[in-house]
C-alpha cells in the first residue's frame, strides 16, 4: 500500500521528539523504519536532522546572534565559547567523514546492535545520573576548553547508532564536572554545527539519488521535526532540572529490550 506522506511525517514528529533528549533518535527512526517497514532510506533520516537544527535556531536566536556580535567585535568571552563550539564538534566531524560509509552501510543495519547500544547507554545514563557528582562547571559560556574536547570525545561515540549523540555528551560533561542544566545545554550548542555538517555532507553525497517524491518526503519530515523539536528544545532544560535523566535511561532500556524481543520473534 502506498504510504504517500505518512511515513515521512511519523518519522519527521520522532525525529523532532528525540534529536534532543538521550534517548538516540537515530536508533529510534531505524528500528521504527525496521520494524513498521516505512521504506525510507538511511539519508532521509539525516537529512530531515536540518528541521531539528532550526528548532534550535528559532529557540536561541537572539543568544547566538548576540555571540556572534560580540565575537565580531572580539569580546573574549564570546570568542572562547564559539572556539569551544568548534573544538567540541570536530573529532565526531571527522569520525563521521572517514567512517560514513560503515556507519550507514553496516551499522545503520544492524538492528540488534541499535537494540543492545539503547540498552547498555541507558545502564550507563542511569548510574551517572544517580553519581553524586561534583558540579564544578554550571555555567556553558565559561566552559574550559579541556571539558569541551573532552565532551567532543564522548560524542565521537554516537557514530554508532544507538548510543545517542546527547546522551553521551551529557554523560561525558557529567562525569568531568559539568552540572545536569548546563550538560543539557551544551548539547543544544554543538548540535549546531555538527548536525549541519552531517547534513551537507550527506545531501552532496546522495544529490544524484535525491528524486522529487524523496524531496518532498524529506520536506515534510523536515518540518515535522522543527515543529516537535521547537517544543522539546522550549521544556528540556526545565525537565532535566526537575526530574534529571533517568527517566530517560529507563526508556532506553525499555525501547531496547521491547526491540530485541521484537527482533527474536520476526526471526
Amino acid at each position: 500500500m502506498d504510504q504517500g506522506l505518512f511515513a515521512p511525517l511519523v518519522l519527521g514528529i520522532i525525529e523532532g521528539l528525540t534529536e534532543f533528549l538521550p534517548v538516540s533518535s537515530t536508533a529510534h527512526l531505524l528500528l521504527v523504519d525496521y520494524f513498521f517497514a516505512l521504506r525510507q532510506p538511511a539519508t532521509f533520516v539525516v537529512l530531515i536532522q536540518l528541521g531539528a537544527i532550526l528548532a534550535i535556531v528559532t529557540i536561541y536566536f537572539t543568544r547566538l546572534w548576540d555571540l556572534f556580535r560580540r565575537a565580531l567585535r572580539g569580546e573574549k568571552g564570546a570568542l572562547a565559547f564559539a572556539l569551544n563550539v568548534v573544538l567540541a564538534s570536530l573529532p565526531a566531524a571527522v569520525a563521521g567523514v572517514l567512517a560514513h560509509d560503515v556507519i550507514q552501510g553496516v551499522l545503520y543495519q544492524s538492528p540488534v546492535v541499535i537494540c543492545i547500544m539503547l540498552i547498555v547507554g541507558g545502564i550507563i545514563l542511569l548510574i551517572v545520573d544517580r553519581m553524586r557528582l561534583e558540579a564544578k562547571y554550571t555555567d556553558i559560556y565559561t566552559y574550559p576548553w579541556h571539558l569541551s574536547l573532552i565532551i567532543g570525545l564522548f560524542q565521537m561515540l554516537a557514530l554508532v547508532p544507538g548510543v545517542s549523540r546527547s546522551g553521551a555528551t551529557v554523560v561525558g560533561a557529567l562525569l568531568f564536572g559539568a552540572d545536569k542544566r548546563s550538560a543539557a545545554e551544551f548539547t543544544f550548542f554543538i548540535a549546531l554545527p555538527i548536525m549541519t555538517g552531517a547534513f551537507g555532507f550527506d545531501l552532496y553525497q546522495s544529490r544524484d539519488l535525491i528524486t522529487a517524491q524523496m524531496g518532498l518526503d524529506i520536506a515534510v519530515g523536515f518540518a515535522a521535526a522543527f515543529v516537535v523539536g521547537a517544543i522539546v528544545v522550549r521544556y528540556l532544560l526545565n525537565f532535566v532540572s526537575s526530574y534529571g535523566f533517568a527517566p530517560f535511561a529507563w526508556w532506553r532500556i525499555g525501547v531496547g529490550i521491547a526491540g530485541l524481543a521484537g527482533i527474536w520473534m520476526l526471526g
